[in-house]
């Protein structure tokens, strides 16, 4: 599914609007009605639709604001008791659209008085509500909000039993994800709605986890509009890998390749083993370990499926390279941070194999960046954790560090793109959301959140059986990009089947499950 940005979005709808086909009053409409909120809400929380109900609605004094007005007015007719509070400067909405449906409210609920004024003030109900509807600011937003305004927003969605915001959790920038200004109160929702495509805030940044679960409704733009705004994103997912050489059609184990992973001296192998049987997993014809002199008898007894070669140092390295078979290479994990991995590293790059770099490989050269970026060529991944893409790119690490005042806010995507252009190859950025970006700008991303989340990937050694994942497809001939996008969901997919308390060596024994449904 292709990830918006909040000028994408924009553009979308004028393309509609422009042949007079749809109307910003349709739009609003529909994000309102059956087929938006409400058909959200009713769908996630059942009880709610048998019985009226009570509710507070915040509205904002834009669009977003508007699509509340639709969904107060439409919980008024089922006989819900609904309080409204109106946000920000404006004594009533600022924009044409918002200020129709405002209007048609008032007509409903205070049709002699007309008076607007009613519904300012604080955002606290009288007691608990049972749904609080966030319609304050949404794709648009480029400012901090009030912090007092904020602090209300999130005792207002404290007090509800659930809550559900459109499009975003007031405060957050949805092409980031990122709460503009400090982050004391910054709300959370349990549901977010959002129209015809998700953003990238809604995967990216900490607004991934604060919107809850999403639900992206179709409000009659999917046959109209473009999106030729800026680089398109991709949201990684089952059909990418279904329409990619994931999966073996036939062939010997020569025709998958033969992947190389190095390991680090004795005592420090078992990061090099894991990557190597993830390669295996993956679908590496052939995978072999490279060790150290003192690591060979401790390879030797842990290794069977996976071949094990004796090396020692680049010349070693280098002589083995001049097997042309080996086609893929994996250098980083256990390798240790020392000029032996610098030079190692610098031999594997110069045989020009496709190669990928992970933890020790990257931190190895974090008091000099530039020595790497020189080595580097085209068919090399790189996949460091937020630590090691500070030591290489430390003044976007800075970027993401300082509190984002305006929006579009620098986000992890930007981080990543900036990056991979600086070395010129595929930068993975490792997280919850996963960025992979070449030096083109081309991205996609992958969220492990809601349904994907597997927060029991944070334990020692599973980012070393991703590198080994990635390696296996690169040796089978996948291209940087799609090796890497294919190997993070399968990584990910092979923790959901482990499940909770799982170790790193689980991950290479659940990949047949997870390939075998794929191909289902």
């Amino acid at each position: 599914m292709e990830l918006l940005t909040a000028a994408q979005m924009r553009a979308v709808e004028r393309a509609a609007m422009a042949g007079g086909a749809v109307t910003g009053r349709d739009l609003m409409d529909r994000a309102g009605a059956g087929a938006g909120v409400i058909a959200a809400i009713d769908a996630t929380w059942p009880e709610l639709a048998a019985a009226p109900h009570r509710a507070l609605v915040l509205c904002g004094p834009g669009n977003n604001g508007g699509d509340g007005f639709v969904v107060a007015r439409l919980l008024i007719g089922r006989g819900w008791d609904v309080t409204l509070r109106l946000l920000g400067d404006a004594a009533w909405p600022v924009t044409p659209d918002a200020r129709l449906n405002a209007d048609r409210l008032l007509d409903l609920v205070d049709p002699v008085a007309r008076d607007p004024a009613r519904f300012k003030g604080s955002l606290r109900p009288d007691a608990k509500v049972d749904l609080f509807v966030d319609a304050g600011f949404g794709t648009g937003l480029t400012r901090p909000i009030d912090p007092d305004m904020a602090g209300s927003l999130a005792t207002a969605q404290a007090s509800a039993r659930r809550s559900v915001a459109i499009d975003a959790v007031s405060g957050y920038c949805l092409d980031s994800g990122r709460w503009l200004g400090p982050e004391g109160n910054a709300g959370r929702a349990d549901l977010t709605v959002t129209f015809h495509r998700p953003k990238l805030g809604h995967v990216i940044g900490a607004h991934g986890v604060a919107a809850g679960r999403l639900v992206v409704t179709d409000i009659g733009l999917e046959a109209r509009g473009t999106t030729d705004v800026g680089p398109r994103v991709a949201l990684v997912g089952r059909d990418h890998l279904r329409h990619w050489p994931v999966l073996k059609t036939g062939g010997h184990k020569y025709d998958h390749g033969h992947a190389l992973v190095l390991s680090g001296p004795m005592g420090r192998s078992g990061a090099a083993r894991l990557a190597a049987r993830g390669a295996l997993r993956a679908g590496a014809g052939l995978v072999t370990v490279a060790a150290p002199g003192s690591a060979m008898l401790e390879c030797a007894a842990q290794l069977t499926a996976i071949m094990l070669r004796r090396s020692d140092g680049a010349d070693g390295l280098a002589a083995l390279l001049g097997d042309p078979r080996l086609n893929a290479l994996c250098l980083g994990p256990g390798l240790g941070v020392s000029d032996r991995t610098r030079d190692l590293v610098t031999t594997a790059l110069a045989a020009r194999r496709a190669t990928l770099l992970d933890a020790d490989a990257l931190t190895a050269f974090a008091g000099a960046p530039e020595a790497l970026f020189d080595a580097l060529h085209a068919t090399t991944v790189l996949t460091p954790h937020d630590g090691e893409f500070a030591r290489l790119f430390p003044d976007l690490a800075a970027r993401l560090a300082e509190v984002p005042t305006a929006g579009p806010a620098f986000s992890r995507l930007d981080a990543a793109r900036e990056a991979a252009a600086r070395a010129g190859c595929l930068v993975l950025l490792k997280g919850p959301d996963t960025i992979i970006a070449d030096p083109s700008g081309q991205a996609v991303v992958h969220a492990a959140l809601r349904d994907r989340a597997v927060p029991w990937l944070a334990t020692a050694g599973t980012g070393d059986v991703l590198a080994g994942i990635i390696t296996g497809l690169l040796a089978r001939g996948l291209p940087p990009m799609k090796a890497a996008a294919a190997g993070t969901w399968l990584h990910a997919g092979a923790a959901l089947a482990a499940g909770p308390g799982l170790i790193a060596e689980d991950l290479p024994e659940t990949l047949p499950q997870v390939l075998r449904d794929l191909a289902d």
